[in-house]
């Protein structure tokens, strides 16, 4: 599904991003809710960045106090707790709010325009 002008290193950043982020939704924003209970994702690709928007249910959280809780050091045999670090490294702007509706609404930004010959190297194409 990837979408050109956008460069591919930048998409597969993207896409895990989104996985991640919608991970975490289902398995803390929405923990205790109902599995019918939706969350609603959003991808809008402009010239020179994507915008990926991801709205749950659950509790909202400091997702900056969050990180500042985190050690610097991650266990890489830990079962979780890198997806939020792997979303921060990846986005150029990452921000998670409240709703009027009582949604979270987690919004990550990726700038691809202008990108270096290097981001869209062609020679890890799977065509």
């Amino acid at each position: 599904m990837h979408q050109a002008p956008i460069p591919k290193k930048v998409w597969l950043q993207c896409e895990l991003a989104l996985a991640e982020a919608f991970t975490n939704a289902t398995r803390h924003a929405h923990k205790y809710l109902s599995t019918e209970t939706p969350i609603d994702i959003e991808v809008k690709i402009y010239a020179d960045k994507m915008e990926i928007s991801i709205w749950d249910y659950g509790q909202p959280f400091d997702l900056l106090e969050w990180l500042k809780d985190q050690p610097n050091q991650t266990d890489i045999f830990v079962g979780g707790g890198r997806g939020i670090k792997l979303m921060y490294a990846i986005a150029d702007d990452i921000s998670y709010t409240r709703t009027s509706d009582n949604r979270n609404c987690l919004l990550i930004v990726k700038q691809y325009w202008p990108y270096s010959p290097e981001e869209n190297d062609s020679s890890d194409d799977d065509s």
